[in-house]
């Protein structure tokens, strides 16, 4: 395995009495955090590599029993923790397309080359996503291709975008 792992989801709460936990995932959909494995399951206590979660959609959400696991208390002292996977378990993206995690670290430059640092992290908002590029100081950048996004140079770990540099 590599040293770089891609964080899925989180645990978020239990579920019933006999173990389970409900799971936040971060994979689109929902239902695909149970795709990968295995898991490592990252909490205050150190880490634990789980090989066979199983686990199923309830409702909107995900729910799923760990090795070990079958008590409520054993449960609800697993809140919190985060689920990762190493990063060479996940498919290859598809033509044009990237994974947040590997943008992460590549250098931003506007069109004008005016430079605004690195990719901090992205997140999501009901509106679109949002690039973080923290340099001299933070900029949130609409996660829009075409429109604010010009070009994704992986190879170069480059990304242009048409943002404004007092913005």
């Amino acid at each position: 395995m590599s040293n770089r792992r891609v964080e899925l989801g989180r645990v978020a709460g239990v579920f019933g009495v006999q173990g389970w936990l409900k799971i936040h995932s971060y994979t689109d959909p929902l239902a695909n955090i149970l795709k990968y494995r295995p898991w490592i399951l990252v909490d205050a206590g150190g880490e634990r590599l789980i090989e066979q979660p199983r686990g199923k959609v309830q409702g909107k959400g995900i729910v799923v029993q760990l090795p070990g696991i079958d008590d409520r208390d054993a449960a609800q002292a697993l809140i919190g923790a985060c689920i990762w996977v190493d990063r060479d378990t996940l498919p290859k993206p598809k033509a044009g397309e990237v994974y947040w995690n590997d943008l992460e670290g590549m250098q931003v430059v506007n069109a004008a080359g005016v430079d605004f640092g690195v990719v901090s992290h992205l997140f999501s908002t009901p509106a679109n996503d949002v690039l973080v590029a923290k340099g001299e100081r933070e900029r949130l950048i609409p996660w829009l291709p075409g429109v604010y996004v010009l070009n994704v140079d992986v190879e170069a770990r480059r990304i242009e975008v048409d943002w404004d540099e007092t913005f």
